[in-house]
């Protein structure tokens, strides 16, 4: 009996992690960026392994004789019989406000040329998600400044939104829009030094893009300003898959540390579609059985593990919320594939962006009927609820009828007062890139709208209008914009400005 209870203490002394003691072991085989090393009978999943010279590995394979282990840099130095060493670390990635302003690798080394990054914490790449008691419900609105997204699909804090439709057709613009209009937020509150709005802080996540798009991104931040309150993990399609696979990890392991502090912050994941695909790579190459359309087995417990770190912490475990945008690209404009599935499957709502929509010049090319926000008016505040809420429904109605109407020419004038209204609803939801409006500004188009501020406007002119009302209305009604942002409803005074700053423009046109 006591050499069963020696046995069993000697068990868990091994696996213990405070047990480690450095290990070492022999490179049996090496080739595509992976490992098969004998030895390392004491390692841990996820943890590093040292090639020396700098050169790190991942151990991803625990095997009976072996393990394999995927080598994140250098690996035109690893060779075979080489010994490696045990670490006794997980992976982990700087963190911390120093990270702002900078595009850095997975493993949080810079990328800018802007020299070493002065980031003390470190947070583990790979941890367990919040648990259900030290969340709270989302309903804090994360304000992306594009009209059609913040009306009908409003994103709140601490939601996993999903971005999905075909190539080219605004998915990224989307995610730099949101990014930076919290860097527009972000610089209102530190010039007012109101606390009404607390600050976002983001992490643009690049898997698979060429280095020109990359650089194209960060250049668009830094010309508006958002780069101060950005990090970028760019992982591009010269990097390793493991680097891939690695890259929207690290960025939501540097997101976490705002959500730990109190703090607020956004996740773009762009995108995992080639996420997936790198994981797939990586996985064949490590010998894992592949299943359907030859991905391995557990992609979806590796997109949900992602996206499931993602919360709206409650004020007891501090009060902070991490929101992800994950993008996904369909071919064809298949949403049944096997990845858009599964990630339509973990996430809190999708905005779908059609083809067709966008060439015909409606951009954002949402597709009203498809997308979809689980969190919903919620995540609006009072304002817009009271001028949005019936916009989907007339929009959704204007599709109908406007199919119904190319068979025939006899409409009842009920049925063309609707199509005209939802054309310029249509009109008003179209924005340029980069342009994002405040939401008083939304409210305030929406409100006209509503009272009809457009019907006597040519269709092809709307936007025309659009813009010279409303900077008719911060030129001359600046107070009115601010208390609506201010009270966050639309009081009595607050209408009445709103009809009488109507008044004044039509009389002056």
């Amino acid at each position: 009996m006591q050499s069963i209870v020696a046995d069993i203490e000697q068990t868990l002394a091994e696996f213990h992690p405070e047990a480690h003691c450095e290990e070492t072991g022999k490179v049996m085989e090496v080739g595509d960026g992976v490992a098969r090393i004998e030895g390392l009978r004491k390692i841990r999943l996820n943890e590093m392994i040292d090639f020396g010279n700098g050169v790190i590995g991942l151990a991803l394979n625990l095997e009976e004789n072996s393990v394999g282990a995927v080598v994140l840099s250098g690996t035109e130095t690893v060779r075979e019989g080489q010994v490696v060493r045990s670490t006794g670390r997980l992976l982990e990635i700087p963190c911390g406000r120093a990270m702002l302003g900078r595009v850095v690798d997975p493993l949080g080394r810079p990328l800018d040329g802007k020299g070493p990054i002065d980031a003390t914490e470190m947070n583990p790449v790979e941890r367990a998600a919040p648990g259900i008691i030290g969340r709270q419900s989302v309903s804090a609105p994360l304000q992306t400044g594009i009209l059609s997204i913040d009306a009908v699909i409003p994103i709140g804090r601490g939601q996993r939104e999903l971005i999905i439709g075909d190539r080219s057709t605004g998915k990224t613009t989307i995610a730099v829009d949101a990014i930076i209009n919290q860097a527009r937020l972000n610089r209102e509150a530190e010039v007012s030094g109101g606390t009404q709005v607390r600050p976002v802080f983001s992490i643009y996540v690049a898997i698979g893009q060429r280095q020109s798009s990359v650089a194209q991104v960060v250049r668009v931040l830094e010309e508006h300003g958002a780069m101060k309150y950005t990090v970028v993990v760019a992982a591009t399609a010269s990097d390793s898959a493991a680097m891939q696979y690695l890259a929207p990890f690290s960025g939501t392991a540097i997101g976490e540390w705002f959500m730990d502090h109190g703090m607020d912050a956004l996740a773009v994941y762009d995108d995992l579609s080639k996420h997936a695909v790198a994981y797939r790579q990586m996985s064949l190459v490590l010998r894992r059985p592949s299943g359907r359309e030859a991905y391995p087995g557990d992609i979806f417990y590796l997109h949900s593990r992602l996206l499931e770190r993602s919360a709206c912490m409650s004020q007891a475990c501090g009060g902070g919320t991490l929101t992800s945008l994950p993008i996904i690209e369909t071919q064809t404009g298949d949403v049944s594939a096997y990845i858009p599935t599964n990630v339509i499957s973990i996430t809190d709502g999708q905005i779908y962006l059609e083809s067709d929509l966008f060439h015909q010049g409606i951009r954002p090319a949402m597709s009203i009927g498809i997308s979809v926000s689980r969190v919903g008016s919620a995540a609006q505040i009072k304002a817009m609820k009271e001028v949005a809420g019936k916009v989907k429904l007339e929009l959704a109605q204007y599709y109908e009828m406007k199919e119904f109407a190319q068979f025939g020419s006899d409409l009842d004038a009920k049925t063309i007062a609707l199509i005209e209204h939802g054309k310029r609803i249509t009109e008003l939801f179209k924005q340029i890139q980069y342009n994002p409006f405040p939401v008083e500004e939304q409210v305030v188009q929406l409100w006209a709208a509503q009272q009809g501020f457009f019907n006597d406007t040519p269709v092809e002119k709307t936007r025309e209008v659009r813009a010279k009302f409303l900077e008719f209305v911060r030129m001359r009604r600046k107070d009115l914009l601010k208390e609506i942002g201010q009270q966050k409803q639309l009081t009595p005074e607050i209408k009445k400005g709103l009809e009488e700053v109507v008044a004044e423009y039509q009389s002056l046109v």
